[in-house]
């Protein structure tokens, strides 16, 4: 595949446009608000570099699911900016290069860079086919992973048709995909499972309490407000996280505890004198 570098010559077309036009504008700001014109120019201009072909009918002339998926990954291999126009192309060819994607996400030769790209590209196209998958990911992951926290997000936008399937891998987890698949399955009340999980990372982390305070005020379960209440109680939790502690128990009809916060750097930083 011809990996052109569409990002470079259309620099190389403003470029040149700019020292055209610049007596056209008063300012460069006047300029810079002109350019979606400029690049709407570019896309309907025959270019040289393309034969003759414009730039913005350039993917359109392919139709093969495999080419263009196999095409977005070469991109990624030589470190080339992947065209929107190729993204754009694949999401208009549609189902057929949703299997692609798929195979591109499993191959463990692809770079992150192109895995990164195919998630973004099936959660815009509506595809719940790697369901399954992202939640494989989720099972063994680390606490920070870009590509499935990517994932998540699309579990997330799935919405209950990857319920289920979380709820079943959930037991099957390590401690960061139990917390990443609960960030999801808060959204989902009614859980006894879910529930619990909140509530022991709750109780199990008070650094972090947080976190799982806004997970347990979701779940809408008044059997977490003795918990929540302590915690607000205790003179060591600082101001920004009394407030999620505060949000949940008023989620759950519960009445927060009055508390001062004149020694915490945070709150006199927000309110300072009038406090």
């Amino acid at each position: 595949m011809n990996c052109i570098d569409f990002d470079a010559h259309f620099a190389d077309y403003t470029a040149q446009w700019m020292k055209e036009h610049t007596k056209d504008y008063r300012n460069y700001d006047e300029m810079e608000e002109d350019m979606p014109n400029v690049y709407m120019t570019f896309l309907n201009t025959p270019a040289s570099w393309l034969q003759g072909v414009t730039p913005g009918a350039y993917f359109t002339q392919y139709e093969d699911a495999k080419d263009l998926v196999d095409w977005l990954n070469e991109y990624c291999d030589r470190g080339i900016t992947v065209p929107d126009l190729l993204l754009d192309q694949i999401q208009a060819v549609g189902k057929p290069c949703e299997k692609r994607l798929v195979a591109l996400l499993k191959d463990d030769m692809a770079t992150e860079e192109a895995k990164m790209t195919a998630v973004g590209l099936l959660r815009e196209m509506g595809s719940d086919l790697p369901k399954m998958l992202y939640i494989s990911w989720q099972l063994n992951r680390n606490d920070h992973d870009d590509l499935c926290d990517n994932a998540l997000e699309s579990l997330e936008e799935m919405g209950r048709c990857a319920v289920q399937p979380m709820l079943e891998a959930l037991p099957k987890a390590n401690r960061a995909g139990q917390e990443a698949l609960l960030d999801v399955l808060a959204n989902y009340p009614g859980n006894e499972q879910v529930f619990q999980l909140a509530l022991r990372l709750f109780r199990e982390n008070p650094k972090r309490r947080a976190l799982f305070a806004s997970y347990l005020g979701k779940l809408g379960d008044d059997r977490a407000l003795p918990d929540l209440m302590t915690a607000a109680k205790d003179d060591t939790v600082m101001y920004l996280d009394f407030i999620e502690l505060r949000n949940a128990i008023e989620e759950l009809g519960g009445t927060a505890p009055e508390r001062e916060f004149d020694d915490d750097p945070t709150y006199d930083a927000l309110f300072g004198t009038d406090k």
